[in-house]
């Protein structure tokens, strides 16, 4: 019984096997299948060899050719009917005005790949690798690679050792599906982190957030040129992020240009013009000589306009066009210019809040906004603050040439602090830049200690000290009318003083409420000071923005 079991499954598993057809896509090989007649079975062919294989027969090749190649693919077909009469050769014609013209040969095998459908049940399909010109390699891997053609790539080769008698030489199937690859996988990941590391400038970063933003960050920069736009708080390291992102991109891609660095809050009026997109010479007083603009310096390389919310609507509207059109015209001149970079922008601002308020272009936002990444301030990285504090004390110690070291105890208490939530660090990073500077600077014998800590606490604390008004708070008639004064309780007018006066003292709405609410957050699961900020201004009709425009 279990003999008559096992034959049935034999039997089985080779009908199914026979089911499943090998099929083979070639191009003609006009130099390696064209051989003298006298060499013809002593010497290599790759489609002949294709289909001399022990181990793998071919149930159809589909052989690419032009009308020039008709004998050679007739006199190919009659050898390969005498090496594998099972091999069924299926000529397929494809003339090209150029075989190394990328986009035509490309459109011809996507023609013929779209032509056919490849059924994965009952075909394997093996898309030989071997003959055609590199181009129409090139254009086949992709086609593989993008699943048009549902299968695999197949290499053939001579035998190495010379006048060897095995005409029909070796094979190796190639699966583009890397996960298979544990090598290969393991070096891409190895990669990935690497350039993860260098945007964060090797600093061991442990806020999961961050690492995530750091991610994608990663992805985008090598796969995409499209405009990146980096919000978040003065001093969150959008600078520094953008030029790491210009060194990846130097180093991995075909970036080749410059990096161009703008501040947009120190360009006014026509030096804005100027500065960015170039004058004629003569365009207006004091412009004796042409200028190229940044624009122009930043030619296959890139542009980074920090605070690009500063810039003025006329050049909003210059920079749009120059973003899509890769050309504007320089000032005082009729013939425009061209220039190819990518862009990064960074901001502080809501632009959205600008756009509401006509201040800033909508369409540039539009086309700006692909790619937006949120930096978080420090205050929102608490646990990032000690691999900081050493990045910090290494760049001091290449930029000095001193070695300065903190003793534990002074260490303790200042990371202690630092991370206390009670730290504003307004400045953000720049802040801790600052204090790691001066207490290096000022330590004796490269040693910080804890009196050069507690002096610098009392340093910073002053630097975010904002003077409260003489009343106590913010005059309620500069905001409001006596009306609607007189319609807010005497209980509550105090209150909302003493917070649009803390608003006016904040460069943005986060920070007024981390201010406003240090002491209750500690109490809550969530904390969104921002949003509970600004649904109390809304109760007396207000906002951030109109208390600092007023």
């Amino acid at each position: 019984f279990y003999i008559v079991v096992y034959f049935c499954y034999m039997a089985l598993w080779w009908h199914l096997d026979s089911l499943m057809k090998n099929v083979a896509i070639s191009f003609i090989g006009t130099q390696l299948d064209r051989r003298k007649p006298e060499d013809r079975w002593s010497k290599w062919r790759p489609n002949v060899a294709l289909c001399q294989q022990d181990d793998l027969v071919i149930d159809e090749l589909i052989l690419i050719h032009d009308n020039h190649s008709q004998s050679l693919v007739d006199h190919i077909t009659a050898d390969i009917g005498q090496v594998s009469p099972e091999t069924k050769v299926v000529p397929y014609i494809l003339n090209l005005s150029n075989p190394w013209d990328f986009e035509e040969v490309f459109t011809g095998l996507h023609t013929f790949a779209s032509s056919r459908k490849f059924s994965r049940d009952n075909e394997q399909l093996l898309i030989h690798m071997t003959t055609g010109t590199h181009v129409a390699q090139i254009c086949l891997f992709l086609l593989t690679e993008s699943h048009h053609l549902p299968g695999k790539l197949i290499q053939t080769s001579p035998e190495k050792r010379r006048n060897s008698p095995n005409t029909a030489g070796t094979y190796q199937i190639i699966d583009l599906d890397l996960s298979k690859y544990d090598e290969l996988n393991t070096r891409f990941n190895i990669e990935k982190a690497e350039a993860q590391d260098f945007l964060k400038s090797g600093i061991a970063t442990k806020n999961e957030a961050f690492n995530r933003l750091i991610s994608q960050i990663e992805t985008v920069a090598l796969r995409s040129d499209a405009p990146i736009l980096l919000t978040g708080p003065t001093g969150a390291g959008k600078s520094q992020l953008a030029t790491r992102i210009y060194e990846l991109r130097t180093e991995r891609t075909a970036l080749s240009g410059n990096l161009v660095d703008v501040n947009c809050a120190t360009l006014r009026g026509d030096v804005a013009m100027s500065t960015l997109f170039g004058h004629k010479k003569g365009s207006f007083t004091g412009a004796a000589t042409d200028r190229p603009g940044l624009l122009r310096e930043a030619h296959k390389g890139l542009l980074f306009l920090d605070e690009i919310g500063e810039l003025g609507l006329d050049e909003q509207a210059m920079l749009l066009r120059a973003i899509e059109e890769g050309r504007w015209l320089p000032v005082g001149s009729d013939a425009p210019v061209k220039s190819s970079f990518q862009l990064i922008a960074g901001t502080n601002r809501d632009l959205r809040a600008d756009v509401a308020d006509g201040r800033f272009r909508e369409d540039l936002l539009a086309r700006i906004n692909l790619w937006t990444f949120q930096l978080p301030g420090l205050a929102e990285r608490r646990e990032d603050i000690p691999p900081n504090l050493e990045y910090e004390l290494r760049s001091h110690q290449k930029k000095s040439g001193n070695s300065v070291t903190f003793n534990k105890e002074a260490q303790t208490e200042f990371l202690k602090w630092a991370q206390s939530s009670k730290t504003e660090w307004r400045g953000n990073f720049r802040d801790l830049n600052a204090a790691v500077t001066r207490m290096a600077t000022l330590a004796p014998r490269g040693r910080i200690r804890t009196e050069d800590v507690r002096a610098e606490q009392v340093r910073l604390a002053e630097s975010w000290h904002r003077p409260a008004s003489t009343e106590g708070g913010a005059s309620l008639s500069d905001y409001l009318s006596e009306k609607e004064v007189a319609q807010i309780d005497p209980f509550d007018r105090p209150q909302l003083a003493y917070t649009i006066q803390a608003c006016l003292a904040s460069k943005s709405l986060a920070e007024a409420g981390r201010g406003l609410f240090s002491v209750s957050r500690e109490q809550r699961k969530t904390t969104n000071d921002g949003d509970r900020l600004r649904k109390y201004l809304a109760k007396f009709g207000l906002t951030f923005e109109n208390i600092h425009e007023l």
